[in-house]
């Protein structure tokens, strides 16, 4: 692991979760499986702080453990899937896109939480959503639940690994730590549940309390609430599952843009048509037939049978290989190859359009001499020796000496110039990695720079809100309004300014990341 992803790592485990989580975390993460002894002597914290650590870390599926031959549990941080909590913003927008306000929150709450049963899902999501609407509307539950059922039909959300039933004699010691285990085939059904109800709205702040203090009056005397139907079956979002919706989504784009609109309509019927049985780290999709590819286009699209063969040719003949043609029943069957080549090449567009010019031909040509790149890339002598050279600094062109002679000289030594694609890709990922955790750093140091500020607007916003509520007059709420002065109202303007932008690059940055993590990942499965 490198030294960037730790720090990320650190970065984002602070920012969520909080400072000793944070301590827990890195420590697993600089040091590898740790067993809580250990670990406790390795942050300083107090065993019951490490322990309550480790079950938030757990609940997130952000640790893991395991059961040593030797009894003992060690825990191992999953760097990779802290990494995944900077793309959280793009499972809720994409949720939103797909599935509305209900699958919005359905994923937001999945993804605060960690896992949540299906009851208490729709439950709280039912609540949020009343309490945007006008008095006297409210939320059904049969509405969220049928949004929770469309997304686990589609492999969004999926159930979590459960402690297996199997019959266990009393004498026998129970294991240190549970083994979770779930069969595949039971990962996207949904309980039968019958969930009536509406959403509430909030109470005040003196109806919450005596609601509390009768819960805990009910605890204490031994009272126990009704048992929710689907006790026990929790459910976590499926983070695969929307990589390959991301991923579906950018060979679309990338169709459009190389050949035309109807073209990467095909495409997207395609995997529209197999994205629920094909594996996240397949290279192909499933093979389809051209008459059910036909049959399953978009109603706006009247196109032929024969027009939409002369496309599915077209693309199969086209050198990037977006689709494959894998026999000839049916009309024909096609896949569509889910393997970033070309697409998920980084190429240096911060050095310029000449730059880019001359990594593309590298890449076609893979080795060429200095006069070689002149004349191909049609660029002075001068300007492309330059460029060559800096990019040779930067790492993203390297240079391979072939003698001719053994004693290496240099008059009788040919040097071209190639792009080890992995290694390039592998850098700038590292770049990325280190631009977000620069980005994130920046944010806390604008909000601790306008803390006092943030916590005064907070405050006159907490008071307008109280008065609005108990009905005051427009003079008196204009009164509380100019507590904040006209310049301190320019500052938070500024501040919120900044930190919109500060978001949207790091929400760039991410996509960039994904495509070089992509494309990492399915050059390493080519065969």
């Amino acid at each position: 692991m490198t030294q960037a992803e730790l720090r990320l790592c650190s970065l984002l485990l602070q920012e969520h979760f909080g400072e000793i989580v944070e301590k827990v975390g890195n420590s697993l993460l600089r040091t590898g499986p740790r067993p809580l002894r250990l670990l406790v002597g390795d942050t300083g914290l107090l065993p019951d702080q490490v322990k309550k650590a480790l079950c938030v870390l757990i609940q997130h599926n952000l640790v893991r453990y395991e059961v040593q031959p030797r009894g003992h549990v060690e825990y191992e941080a999953r760097s990779e899937r802290i990494l995944r909590i900077l793309r959280y913003p793009r499972y809720i927008y994409t949720a939103k896109t797909l599935y509305g306000d209900s699958g919005e929150l359905l994923v937001e709450e999945l993804l605060l939480h960690g896992h949540l049963s299906m009851s208490c899902a729709v439950a709280r999501v039912a609540d949020r959503l009343t309490e945007t609407m006008e008095d006297g509307k409210t939320m059904d539950y049969s509405e969220v639940s049928s949004t929770f059922v469309r997304l686990a039909d589609t492999h969004f959300i999926q159930r979590c690994p459960m402690v297996p039933e199997s019959p266990r004699s009393a004498k026998a010691p129970p294991p240190p730590a549970p083994a979770l285990a779930i069969a595949e085939k039971d990962m996207y059904v949904v309980p039968r549940l019958s969930l009536v109800g509406k959403g509430k709205r909030r109470h005040s702040c003196n109806e919450e309390e005596e609601g509390e203090h009768k819960a805990k009056r009910q605890k204490q005397e031994g009272g126990t609430s009704e048992t929710p139907p689907d006790d026990g079956i929790y459910w976590q979002v499926n983070l695969e599952r929307f990589h390959q919706h991301f991923r579906d989504q950018a060979l679309v784009s990338a169709v459009a843009s190389r050949m035309d609109q109807t073209s990467s309509e095909v495409v997207r019927t395609m995997l529209r048509m197999s994205e629920v049985t094909t594996a996240s780290g397949a290279s192909h999709t499933q093979p389809l037939s051209s008459n059910e590819i036909f049959r399953s286009l978009p109603a706006g699209y009247n196109i032929g049978k024969q027009v939409l063969d002369q496309y599915l040719a077209l693309l199969a003949d086209d050198p990037l290989e977006f689709v494959g043609k894998s026999g000839d029943s049916g009309g024909g069957t096609y896949t569509v190859s889910i393997l970033w080549g070309e697409l998920g090449v980084p190429r240096p567009e911060t050095f310029g359009s000449r730059c880019a010019r001359i990594f593309r031909l590298l890449l076609r040509k893979k080795h060429l001499e200095q006069k070689q790149v002149e004349d191909f890339a049609m660029i002075p002598a001068k300007e492309a020796k330059d460029m060559l050279y800096r990019m040779l600094s930067e790492n993203l062109v390297s240079l391979q000496e072939i003698p001719k002679t053994p004693d290496h000289a240099p008059s009788r030594t040919f040097y071209l110039y190639t792009v080890n694609v992995m290694a390039t890709a592998r850098m700038l990922l590292h770049r990325c990695y280190k631009s977000v955790a620069n980005l994130m750093e920046r944010r806390q140091h604008e909000m601790r720079e306008n803390k006092r500020l943030l916590e005064k607007s907070q405050r006159v916003e907490a008071i307008l809100a109280s008065m609005q509520a108990t009905g005051a007059e427009v003079a008196q709420l204009h009164e509380v309004e100019e507590m904040i002065t006209g310049p301190e109202r320019q500052q938070l303007e500024t501040l919120k300014r900044n930190v919109n932008k500060i978001d949207a690059s790091e929400n760039q940055v991410d996509e960039t990341i994904f495509v070089l993590e992509s494309f990492i990942e399915s050059t390493m499965k080519r065969p």
